[in-house]
């Protein structure tokens, strides 16, 4: 799946001038366990869409409660990228890779940003952390606290996962940067090689941000680290970036962490060679660290059998893969399947998860 800020954005350039109120609904997107979703929206006064994916364990086991991860796309299309991510979770998911959990991507709009735009005309932020959060708790059977609630994204998907997770600690247990732009300080500072037209870049930035510096710096990642510290780190949020080293976002992710270091964030850093601003290729780059990560940062499941019951026979199953050495038994996350691992599961599953 090609770099949307820089293969769509270009596509794009007539399209902005288009009122942004236009576009809270999406066609619908089709694929298998898909579903496209609308519900009302005070903030924007209008319905919004959203398509959401549920495992297939979540039909075969009706009082089963899942946790969540919110996917935020990038630039230049609200849609293109969900079937290709559907088909990368689910395909893990039945290699047992990921455990079963439900897939929200929200609508960010072509050039939303995950921003409220500065004039009030957007209210993007508020609608998705505000609104529908809430309802998709409300609606779906998941597991409705932090500690079960994941945001992630990429390119412009990264960015807004980077300010979410930094801000709403409180909310999500977790934040995953993939490619994520903008990162620099200065909007109007294209990264080289973006391939973004300036009077398309110029118009963004007028819509989100009123072409104000101050605004488009105090709603950065650069700032709201250092805003939101102590949250963060009382929170204990994870937080991931992870950047492929031929993508023009290379350079400024690499201040972002640096940044991040002098701050005092703790986060997992990751470059990867001859991948540029592609999803699929950065995700295949991290290999096997990229499904450790949600191990390490979901708690672990008693119903590890998924079989909708928490008992004897999940021990026994887990016995089973752990003197496999299977990928699924590493249940801290860190890529090594030993006895912590044995350790940490029996304590989750004496406390009854």
């Amino acid at each position: 799946m090609a770099a949307l800020t820089i293969a769509v954005l270009a596509i794009g350039a007539l399209g902005l001038g288009v009122s942004a109120s236009a576009q809270w609904t999406t066609p619908i997107v089709s694929a298998p366990g898909l579903q496209y979703r609308t519900f009302q929206s005070s903030a924007a006064g209008s319905t919004v869409s959203f398509h959401i994916y549920t495992p297939p364990e979540y039909a075969s086991q009706p009082t089963r409660r899942f946790p969540v991860l919110y996917w935020l796309h990038g630039s230049g299309s609200a849609t293109a990228g969900i079937a290709p991510m559907v088909n990368w979770f689910s395909t893990a998911m039945a290699q047992e890779l990921l455990q079963p959990m439900i897939i929200v991507f929200p609508n960010g709009m072509p050039y939303g940003m995950y921003c409220d735009a500065a004039s009030g005309s957007r209210p993007m932020e508020t609608v998705i952390i505000h609104e529908l959060v809430p309802h998709v708790d409300a609606t779906f059977r998941t597991i409705p606290d932090r500690d079960s609630r994941i945001v992630e994204g990429f390119s412009m998907g990264g960015y807004g996962a980077g300010r979410f997770g930094l801000v709403y600690s409180d909310r999500f247990c977790a934040a995953s940067m993939l490619g994520a732009g903008p990162v620099q300080t200065d909007f109007m500072d294209a990264p080289g090689g973006t391939g973004v037209p300036p009077q398309l870049r110029a118009s963004i930035y007028a819509d989100v941000w009123n072409s104000d510096p101050a605004i488009f710096y105090a709603r950065s990642p650069w700032a709201l680290s250092e805003v939101h510290r102590d949250t963060f780190i009382v929170n204990q949020m994870e937080l991931r970036i992870a950047v492929g080293e031929s993508d023009a976002m290379f350079t400024p992710n690499v201040d972002l962490h640096n940044r991040l270091i002098d701050v005092g964030i703790p986060h997992q850093w990751s470059t990867h060679v001859g991948v540029g601003h592609d999803t699929l290729a950065l995700l295949r780059a991290m290999g096997g660290a990229n499904w450790a990560f949600y191990r390490r940062v979901l708690p672990v499941p008693c119903d590890f059998n998924s079989d909708g019951t928490a008992d004897f026979f999940d021990y026994l199953d887990f016995v089973a893969v752990f003197s496999e050495s299977a990928a699924r038994a590493d249940v801290n996350g860190d890529l090594i399947i030993d006895f912590f691992d044995y350790l940490d599961f029996v304590a989750a599953f004496a406390d009854g998860c």
